[in-house]
């Protein structure tokens, strides 16, 4: 049975249907979703995109300005900047969005686990924060917010990250993530704090809330031997009925041994060591160093000469 945060979430599917604009970004596959209240100008970007070229440290804002242009032409007032999680596959355009824009920055509250994790490996020094201050807020599970004249809610959903977080807005319910389309089935879970068991748990949670709940992925990569165009909505019931990893009444441990079994032939992200320095910091580089160079830190392994992998 639904707990309650997701059944009260659940009744205020019926409430409202927000307008859904996507902007897919290419490079990285992401799905970035700008969000309207249907009785108002007010919107939420979430999961937004800053480009960057990892051989040059180049940014670039293209997609992050298409977003811009497209909520300017139309007069829209961004309200909420979301994050589902701390990506690593991607660098957040929030703070460069929040600059043109206005809105909050906003994230689970778990972003304080991951922050305490990464400080260490990328050695961030007693001068970062660990509490999730560089976000303008952080959501407790079940909390709820306004988007203009509609209620939104926030479910905890972790696994691929200890600090995931599904929005349902109105109708739409956005899993970063979490569940991808159908053919393409679920997130990773070998990131640390991830855990397919707790994945498997958080997914059986969402998949409580009604079949015609519509569900927007954060990323489509193309399956093999499938489709030929990208997609990136789909419903609740369609999930729960054809999910290639979990649809069907797949039990949780032959999902656990399938996600383990195929995370542990996954290639790391190419954008991770970026990804995760600037997005636990709410989408923000390092400040300048003495000299005005802005640098991020590289962890290397070595291999010795037995061939054996060492820090």
């Amino acid at each position: 049975m639904a707990d309650m945060c997701v059944k009260e979430a659940a009744e205020m599917c019926h409430i409202h249907k927000p307008e859904v604009t996507v902007f897919y970004e290419p490079e990285t596959h992401t799905v970035c979703s700008v969000v309207r209240d249907p009785g108002s100008y007010k919107v939420a970007v979430v999961d937004s995109v800053m480009g960057f070229d990892f051989p040059s440290g180049n940014t670039s804002t293209q997609h992050a300005d298409q977003v811009i242009d497209f909520i300017q032409q139309n007069n829209f007032e961004v309200e909420w900047i979301l994050e589902t999680h701390a990506h690593a596959d991607h660098l957040s355009g929030a703070p460069y969005i929040q600059g043109k824009l206005g809105g909050k920055i906003a994230i689970g509250e778990n972003i304080k686990l991951v922050q305490e994790v990464f400080a260490g490996v990328f050695n961030l020094g007693p001068g970062f924060q660990k509490d999730g201050s560089q976000f303008d807020k952080l959501f407790a599970d079940g909390e709820t917010f306004q988007l203009g004249a509609m209620r939104a809610s926030v479910i905890y959903t972790p696994g691929h990250t200890p600090a995931c977080v599904c929005y349902l807005i109105g109708d739409a319910l956005f899993t970063g993530d979490t569940l991808f389309m159908p053919d393409y089935g679920t997130a990773r879970c070998d990131f640390p704090g991830g855990s397919s068991k707790m994945l498997y748990q958080s997914i059986q949670r969402i998949m409580s809330l009604p079949d015609e709940t519509r569900v927007f992925v954060g990323h489509d990569y193309l399956p093999k031997d499938g489709r030929s165009e990208f997609a990136w909505e789909t419903t609740i019931g369609e999930e729960r009925r054809n999910n290639i990893h979990i649809g069907g009444g797949t039990s949780e441990d032959d999902f656990c041994s399938m996600r383990d079994s195929r995370d542990a032939m996954l290639a790391i992200p190419k954008l991770i060591v970026p990804s995760v320095q600037v997005n636990i910091r709410a989408g923000r580089f390092p400040e300048p160093d003495a000299n005005g160079h802005v640098a991020l830190s590289l962890p290397i392994n070595k291999l010795t000469n037995t061939g054996t992998l060492h820090p």
